[in-house]
């Protein structure tokens, strides 16, 4: 891989060439604040964002807060804009879209762990509580995960006829409630019901 030396030759040059060095030999060996801070540099290109993700590592209590955060909350933050805001939210869509694969390979019963760590990075920083109802064929595998309330902080209404007929028109063989604990970030509720 050979790529021509940056046009800006601006200051950060040298740097962020070193981290890019690091992550594509030892991603594992970078700090939390140096993957924010490559990855706001390829959206910032021309401004040394290192404080920049410091500064929201702060705000939002580390990577899976920061990640798992609301746009525009993301946004309020001071050096964050439009583009900037939109790189972080897409590194929480490919990590999202990695875990549900990874969930939805093997029946969920044989792959709870997988499923469970899926779960967690979806819900658990959520500031309201959300109901997801998880949609099972009759293999055991994820056809289906859909959201079906976003409440407030310690609440979500789940109406029954509503789970009853989505879970129907799926034809779903089981289904799995599922909720998070805003005010405990990283548990999640799960409740199983096999339909007969």
């Amino acid at each position: 891989m050979s790529e021509a030396p940056s046009p800006t030759g601006g200051p950060n040059d040298g740097h962020r060439a070193r981290l890019r060095q690091r992550l594509l030999t030892d991603a594992d060996g970078l700090l939390d604040h140096e993957l924010i801070e490559y990855l706001l540099a390829l959206a910032i290109p021309r401004r040394d964002t290192k404080p920049l993700a410091k500064a929201l590592l702060t705000e939002f209590g580390g990577i899976a807060g920061l990640l798992t955060a609301d746009a525009e909350a993301i946004g309020r933050v001071k050096g964050m804009g439009e583009t900037s805001v939109a790189a972080i939210k897409i590194a929480q869509a490919a990590a999202l879209r990695l875990l549900r694969a990874e969930a939805m390979a093997k029946p969920v019963l044989g792959n709870w762990q997988a499923l469970l760590d899926y779960l967690r990075a979806d819900m658990a920083h959520h500031g309201n509580e959300r109901v997801r109802v998880l949609h099972l064929n009759t293999r055991n595998m994820l056809i289906r995960d859909e959201l079906m309330n976003e409440g407030s902080i310690d609440e979500a209404p789940v109406y029954v006829r509503e789970v009853i007929r989505r879970a129907m028109d799926l034809k779903s063989a089981a289904i799995i409630l599922v909720h998070n604990h805003p005010t405990r970030p990283t548990s999640i509720t799960l409740d199983h019901a096999q339909a007969h």
